[in-house]
């Protein structure tokens, strides 16, 4: 507890983990959610069934992408604080 408290364990990894599969979860529905507008549009609808079909291959990686440069930024300060306690000892 006393690491939490201190702000020597952080946890906001774990908590991008959770935005990692929230972010995925609703770019594949945002991406269904086009595909369906696009085809029941009485105007036609191709460039946003496209739209929604990029959103739903794409939009994961993007996602991953991002979370994984903020996790790279907290295992950076892990191995800063590693770093650092063991100069000090």
């Amino acid at each position: 507890m006393q690491d939490y408290l201190h702000f020597d364990k952080m946890i906001t990894p774990t908590i991008i983990k959770a935005i990692f599969w929230i972010g995925v979860g609703l770019s594949i529905l945002t991406g269904f959610i086009m595909v369906i507008s696009g085809a029941t549009s009485d105007w036609g609808g191709g460039l946003q069934i496209l739209t929604g079909l990029v959103t739903i291959i794409l939009g994961p990686f993007i996602i991953r992408i991002y979370c994984e440069l903020l996790i790279v930024l907290f295992k950076m300060n892990e191995a800063l604080q590693e770093l650092r306690t063991t100069h000090n000892n």
